[in-house]
């Protein structure tokens, strides 16, 4: 795989990986409000509960991680089918020192 194959997949990974996340915080935030009828608490502010701040962060954090693998696994599903070649993957990527 080229170079610029590589860098368009950094771009096209990146963009479709910015739009999850926005999507998917979305989602946690309305899934915390269907769940609990409240606003999602602030984990920062010292009159938060600290079982519901962490709660909170639980909730997101698997929200999140729940959106990045789908998300990651469609970009490469539409890269290969694209382009006809697997999507470059982070694991293919060498390090030396």
């Amino acid at each position: 795989m080229n170079v610029s194959q590589k860098l368009l997949w950094n771009i096209y990974a990146g963009a479709v990986g910015a739009l999850s996340a926005v999507v998917a915080q979305k989602a946690v935030r309305g899934a915390w409000k269907v769940a609990t009828g409240d606003e999602p608490p602030d984990p920062n502010d010292p009159a938060t509960p600290l079982s519901e701040a962490l709660i909170w962060a639980l909730a997101g954090g698997i929200g999140i991680g729940i959106a990045q693998l789908l998300t990651n696994r469609f970009a490469a599903q539409r890269w290969e089918k694209a382009m006809g070649t697997p999507a470059p993957s982070r694991s293919s990527i060498s390090f030396r020192f």
